[in-house]
């Protein structure tokens, strides 16, 4: 079994990258083969419009026809047995990385006919870790459940089962003191990275556990 994991943020080695990391060991430890893609590494761009994938007869009919850093990921994600990924919360949204990567995947597989079929390999089980600087609260408060939700929506119609990770309240910095930070209380924060983080690690780990289980 191959499990992707697709990472959105700019930090490889931070929230989001720990978190993914982990449960790629979770689906290691069930023996599954395992690999991490960082979207920050690669030259590509959002869906262009050329509608190549949508063309009668034409040779990239259901298949993304621009070559750029992403065709090779998207192969891999054809031949996957599943997949993660991971994204930062700016501004309320995921990344714009992750935006674009999600564009290439989804549009590729969607038919334009009345049925609105989809041409998707395989069914799969796939999940989406969030991280963010923001409290729980805050989160509701903002919406941010509801577009969460919507994602995950669209990863069970393309693919199958789809699970969300949210880690709210997130440590930004090493040291605080670098940074022009006043707004945040930094020993509530080193406090829930000390204690809340390692539960959110051991969620991800379980997730990747889940995703190493074959759909019946």
């Amino acid at each position: 079994m191959k499990i992707l994991a697709i990472n959105g943020s700019p930090r490889k080695n931070w929230n989001t990258g720990i978190l993914l990391n982990k449960a790629l060991e979770g689906a290691a430890s069930q023996g599954a083969e395992t690999e991490i893609i960082h979207l920050y590494d690669l030259k590509y761009k959002g869906c262009t419009s050329c509608f190549a994938c949508k063309r009668i007869n034409g040779k990239s009919y259901g298949k993304c026809a621009v070559q750029d850093d992403l065709a090779p990921v998207l192969e891999k994600l054809e031949k996957a047995d599943a997949f993660v990924l991971g994204s930062p919360i700016y501004f309320g949204e995921i990344t714009g990385e992750m935006r674009s990567f999600l564009e290439r995947l989804f549009f590729q597989h969607l038919v334009y006919d009345k049925e609105g079929t989809l041409l998707t390999p395989k069914k799969m089980t796939t999940c989406f870790i969030y991280t963010m600087n923001a409290p729980e609260h805050a989160m509701k408060k903002r919406g941010y459940e509801e577009k969460i939700k919507n994602y995950e929506k669209m990863l069970e119609r393309f693919f199958g089962p789809s699970h969300s990770l949210i880690v709210t309240d997130t440590y930004q910095f090493n040291d605080y003191s670098k940074y022009v930070s006043t707004r945040f209380d930094v020993e509530a924060k080193a406090k829930r990275r000390e204690e809340v983080f390692p539960k959110d690690c051991q969620k991800a780990f379980d997730l990747g556990v889940l995703l190493s289980k074959p759909l019946n």
